[in-house]
This record gives C-alpha cells, sequence and structure tokens, in this order.
C-alpha cells in the first residue's frame, strides 16, 4: 500500500496519489503548483494568479493534440502512477485493446495479444478485419473519426467518440500503428501526435489481417515512476475473457480464457463458499450471474459492450431494483429490498446500442434505453429477470430455499441493530450538544449547494493535529473529526458489537451512513495521521473499518489519505516541503548547505499557517481503491486477523530499518 504501509503483491488495498495543480500554456506546471510523487513542492511568496486583461487575444483555439494534452484528465481521468487500476495508463491500455475485443465482438478474430516490456513499451495485436490502410492517419490522427459512427459496421461497441486511440496518440512519446488486410500492410509512426514516419504506400506482406498498435508513455506527462503492474493488467484481461468466452487473450506470453463467462468471473471473485449454486442467466444481449454469501454487503461487477463500469450506472440500478420485484413476486412477501441484497454477488453484463457514459474513462453508465429511441433499459432488464429467474427459482427449489434463508438472516440481523442503532443515534444527538470532537463545516454533500463536491471531512488523531487543521481549515467545506486514540480493530467482528462502539458510532453519525451511503454529508473522506508507526496503525485500523462495512465508500471514491510533508527545507528566500528523503535532498541541492531542515514528527507540529498550505486547493491527497474480490479480503485477513504467528515471522523476514539520512 502507497502513503505508509507496504503490503506485499500488487493486488488488494492501494492508494495512488492525485494532485491538484494549476496547469499553464504548455500544460506544464508553473513553480508554486504541485506536480506527482517525488517531485518538489514549492510554495508561492506571492499569489500566482493575478489579474489581466481579457480581449480577444485571450480566446485561443487549440488543435487536438494540444488539447489533449493540456487536459488529459478529461480524456482519460487521474494520470497517476499505475499503482491504482484507475490510473491513466491501464485507460490508454484500455482504448487501444477496446477496438480490438469490438472487432471480436463484430465475428472478427478470436486472439488479442498484448506485450508490455520492462520499459513500458506496450504492443497490441489483434486478428480482426485490419483498419482500411487508406484511412490509417485518420484512425490515428484525426479527432472524432472512426467506424463506429456507422452502427452496421460497430452495433454495440464501446468507444463511439472517435477519440480513445487518438489520445494514446496525443499523450505517447511514441506511438505506431499498423494494419494488414488482403495480403498488404501499412505503418505510421507518431510522437505526441505528430507523424514522424509514414509508409508512403502499402507493401505486399502476407502477415494475417489485423492491427498491431504500439506506445511509449510521454513521461513529461505522466509521472516519472509511473509503471504498468502486471496485476491490473491480468485483471483487465481475466474481465475481457470472462465477457467473450470465444476469444483468447494472451499477455507476456500468458493466455486468458474463459468457459463459463460471468461464473468464472464470481468463482474468481467471491471470497467464501456461495450459499447455493450461482445463479446463470443469460438472453440477448443480457448475461447475469448472482449468488448470495456469508456477508453483509453488496459486490457487484457490471459491463456494458465490455467496458467494465465499476461505478455502476443505469443498468445496476435496474438490476437491483428488479431483483427485489421478482424476490417478493416469487415468495409472496414484502421483504425489505436491503434483507434480499444482503451478502449478494452479482455480475451484470448488457449490451446497447450507442451506449452514453458520464465521463469520458466510461466507468459508469448513464443510458436510459438500450438504443436511440428504443425500450428502456429498466424495461429491458426488468423483463428479462422477472421472466428468466422465476422460471429459474420454480425449477431448483433448493436455491429458492436457501435465498429465503439468507433473506430471514438478514432480517433478523437487521431487527437485532435496530436498538443498537437507536443507540447509536442517541450518541451522536448528545455529541451534537456535549462532544466537541466534530467541527463541522457549513456545506455538505446531501445538499444541492454548487460547492457540494467540495465538502471534506478530515479524521485526525489527537487534539494537537486536529487544532492545526481546524484554524487552518475552510470552514465553508471542511470540516473536522477528532479521534481520541486508536480505534477498535473491527477486523471479523459482527456490526453489532462495532455500533456499540462510542468511537465508531460517533464517527458513522458525523458521516451519516449508519444505514448506508446514500445520504452521506461529506464527498471526500480524508484519513489525517502522523507519518509514524502509531499514525499507520491508526490508518490501517480506519482503512479496515470502511473495508468491513462501508466498501461502498472506497468503491465510489470518497476516501482518501492526506498526503503531509515529512520536512521543511528553507532558506532567507525560499521554502520546500519535501515527502520524503529524495525531495529533500533535491530541495538541499537546490537551496544550499546551510538550508534550515525541520523534521515534522507529527501533524500537531505543523503551525495552522503551513497546514492552509496543505490542505488548500494544491493539497495532495492519495485515493484509496481496491480490487474487489479475494485480494484485499485476504490481505486483511493476514494484517489484521489473529494469525499473530505467522505475521510476526512475516515482520522478522522483512523488517527494514530506514534511518534519516543525515545532511552536512
Amino acid at each position: 500500500m502507497e502513503g505508509g504501509v507496504a503490503w506485499p503483491g500488487d493486488r488488494g488495498l492501494t492508494t495512488a496519489p492525485t494532485v491538484c495543480r494549476p496547469i499553464c500554456e504548455n500544460g506544464r506546471v508553473e513553480n508554486g503548483g504541485l506536480r506527482g510523487r517525488g517531485e518538489v513542492i514549492r510554495k508561492s511568496e506571492t499569489n500566482p494568479i493575478m489579474s489581466a486583461e481579457y480581449n480577444e487575444d485571450s480566446i485561443k483555439s487549440l488543435d487536438w493534440r494540444e488539447h489533449i494534452r493540456m487536459r488529459p484528465g478529461m480524456y482519460i481521468g487521474k494520470l497517476g502512477d499505475g499503482t491504482s487500476p484507475e490510473d491513466g495508463l491501464y485507460i490508454l491500455l484500455k482504448e487501444a485493446v477496446d477496438n480490438s475485443i469490438d472487432e471480436h465482438i463484430m465475428g472478427h478474430g478470436r486472439e488479442v495479444r498484448i506485450e508490455i516490456d520492462g520499459e513500458g513499451r506496450v504492443e497490441v495485436r489483434d486478428f480482426g478485419r485490419g483498419i482500411p490502410l487508406g484511412k490509417l492517419f485518420d484512425c490515428a490522427a484525426q479527432i472524432n473519426t472512426g467506424a463506429k459512427y456507422d452502427s452496421e459496421a460497430f452495433k454495440k461497441s464501446v468507444g463511439l467518440n472517435g477519440v480513445g486511440i487518438k489520445a494514446v496518440n496525443a499523450l505517447s512519446d511514441f506511438f505506431e500503428i499498423q494494419a494488414w488486410r488482403d495480403g498488404r500492410t501499412k505503418a505510421l509512426e507518431f510522437s505526441k501526435g505528430e507523424l514522424v514516419e509514414e509508409m508512403k504506400r502499402p507493401r505486399a506482406d502476407d502477415g494475417p489481417d489485423g492491427t498491431r498498435l504500439a506506445f511509449e508513455i510521454d513521461r513529461s506527462i505522466f509521472p516519472a515512476k509511473a509503471k504498468y503492474r502486471d496485476a491490473h493488467v491480468e485483471k483487465m484481461c481475466r474481465y475481457y475473457s470472462y465477457l467473450n468466452p470465444a476469444l483468447t487473450v494472451v499477455f507476456n506470453g500468458r493466455k486468458f480464457r474463459s468457459k463459463d463467462g460471468l461464473l468464472d468471473l464470481l468463482r474468481e471473485e467471491m471470497e467464501s463458499e456461495p450459499l447455493y449454486p450461482p445463479i446463470h442467466l443469460s438472453g440477448d444481449d443480457i448475461e447475469i450471474a448472482f449468488t448470495h454469501g456469508a456477508g453483509s454487503g453488496e459486490e457487484y461487477y457490471t459491463f456494458v459492450n465490455g467496458q467494465n463500469t465499476s461505478q455502476g450506472g443505469t443498468h445496476l440500478a435496474a438490476f437491483r431494483e428488479t431483483l427485489v420485484q421478482v424476490i417478493r413476486g416469487f415468495f409472496k412477501k414484502q421483504y425489505d429490498p436491503a434483507d434480499i441484497r444482503a451478502g449478494i454477488e452479482a455480475a451484470v453484463c448488457v449490451r446497447i446500442i450507442e451506449p452514453v457514459f458520464e465521463s469520458q474513462t466510461k466507468t459508469k453508465l448513464g443510458s436510459t434505453t438500450i438504443a436511440p429511441e428504443g425500450e428502456s433499459l429498466r424495461a429491458f432488464i426488468g423483463n428479462f429477470l422477472k421472466q428468466a429467474l422465476d422460471n429459474h427459482l420454480h425449477r431448483h427449489p433448493k436455491t429458492a430455499e436457501a435465498i429465503q434463508k439468507r433473506i430471514l438472516a438478514a432480517e433478523r440481523e437487521r431487527k437485532e441493530l435496530k436498538g443498537v442503532r437507536k443507540l447509536a443515534r442517541e450518541r451522536a444527538r448528545q455529541a451534537k450538544v456535549h462532544n466537541k470532537k466534530l467541527r463541522d463545516c457549513r456545506i455538505h454533500f446531501d445538499t444541492k449547494h454548487k460547492r457540494r463536491e467540495e465538502s471534506t471531512l478530515f479524521i485526525t488523531e489527537g487534539d494537537s493535529a486536529s487544532g492545526s487543521i481546524t484554524k487552518s481549515r475552510d470552514v465553508e467545506t471542511q470540516a473536522v473529526f477528532s479521534l481520541r486514540g486508536k480505534p477498535l480493530n473491527s477486523y471479523s467482528l459482527p456490526r453489532k458489537i462495532v455500533y456499540e462502539n462510542e468511537e465508531f458510532a460517533l464517527l458513522q453519525a458525523a458521516l451519516n451512513i449508519d444505514e448506508g451511503i446514500d445520504a452521506l454529508r461529506y464527498n471526500r473522506v480524508v484519513i489525517a495521521t502522523d507519518a509514524d508507526v502509531d499514525g499507520m496503525h491508526i490508518r490501517l485500523l480506519l482503512l479496515t473499518f470502511f473495508l468491513q462495512f462501508f466498501p461502498e465508500m472506497i468503491r465510489d471514491g470518497h476516501l482518501h489519505i492526506l498526503q503531509t510533508p515529512l520536512f521543511r527545507v528553507r532558506n532567507k528566500k525560499e521554502t520546500v516541503y519535501c515527502y520524503d528523503d529524495e525531495e529533500r535532498l533535491a530541495a538541499v541541492g537546490k537551496l544550499g548547505k546551510n538550508a534550515e531542515i525541520t523534521r515534522f514528527k507529527g501533524l500537531g507540529e505543523i503551525s495552522p499557517d503551513e497546514f492552509k498550505f496543505m490542505i488548500g486547493p494544491e493539497m495532495r491527497l492519495d485515493p484509496v481503491s481496491y480490487e474487489e474480490g479475494k485480494g484485499v479480503r485476504e490481505l486483511l485477513a493476514f494484517y489484521m486477523g489473529k494469525n499473530t504467528p505467522d505475521r510476526q515471522q512475516y515482520i522478522i523476514e522483512n523488517l527494514r530499518d530506514d534511518v534519516d539520512k543525515q545532511v552536512a
């Protein structure tokens, strides 16, 4: 895990750096702005934003390359360093692969090969029809150009805007595209979107039809340490194979192929044994697989036209709603929706014409119909599920019995918690009057205020840290919750015990999540602890709590880790805040060996004036993310469970003694 404690393996819980930063005309960051991890942050002596005249010269038009390079976040989301599967590296890879997948879906090509070498060079080769040779340049470097506007050629593809591989091209230091068709081939080479070398005329080549893309990211835009993690790429390949059982995906020589589609996905991701054999339903343009486990949460894996919509969307909402209707109708009981869905693990895939996503990264579906002017998506999923699931339950009475037992168990647990929640709410009411641990803000996420997205709650350890943050915060959008020491280790504890814990009860009340996150009061929940052993322990205890009981907080991108500097290096003219030894050495080299170096031992040692800079618009936040399924749960069991001897032996074998380097 980044930002504090290293957990072995690439799978599981991670934090990936993200930075709010001002951009200047050439796409680079001005002094006084922030860049990625490992780069020095400079505090400006004056406000960098200065008044300027607004006239005709202020209006500028950018070509497609300049716009993508200046605003990459509009096209690939956050850049990141490859730690998180949502980082821009994987979006670029996916844009390259998606075209090959679309070819397969249309019935052309049964294999896609992906190779990534140690230097980060990516190559994707498919064996579809191949891009028409005369349109190779247009497809690589002409924005809003592609075959997918023609619904007869690509009826149910993911990429519809003609942007995908152009973004890859613009953000790559090296980009090459080659196509084979009917015994001929043509290739083009680009750098940062500019044509470098062109094969003027196609030449004869007996290679199989298809397309090859090769690229290396532009490290003047991406963090210098950015690299692909095999685990994230392998997960991408597994998901491609689950969604396309007739397809073989080969990554660096390893083959991925699925026999049972979404059933294989559930078998891979489920931690415990299902309570009944997974239900697998499929029809024209829809596939659903689900079962229930012993947990109390809900786990969903949703896809549209092969795109993993990790944030769900209208198709997931339709599934959740219809599932409740069918179960109620089958048992002729008005069970509570939460009891019906408690412990569910489901995979839902639909294929629709011209899907509409809520962003270019396509992680949340916004479509309400299965085609322009077509049937309602809700009705499409609802009608299918009502018939297919009802028939399945009638044919498999033991499965129906197991589902009903799980519902009744969830109902009993909910009623047992009712009294505990009442106590928690009473504590929360008392806390608003008597407890000064929560210093609230004025604007909240569960309102319609235009600044609701800025609402932030900092969770701090102790009064000293919370005091500095409280004095320097923006009282409109930033709240502070102060812990009174180390919280309870909630791993494997029943929800009832956690609700009875006063610290967590008050935290849940502050967040307004004791009955789910639909009314979450803060868009960003930021863990702000000291960068020492105790601070790391508190961080892990809080992460365990959220993972155990509110994983949707992490899944929906609400949970973050605050990065705070370890060192302050300054001379009479300039102050540099450094987040690790590498940055400190760079700062000393810049400011001179006589520069004053201060080592911050805790957040309480950072003055409110300095904190104002660190939690302002330029603050460094590491979003917490995790790969759903076994990986993170296995990590929690190992590090937070009661396997003390095994954990102790691991610590002994992997202990590092990191001593601060002395600077003369």
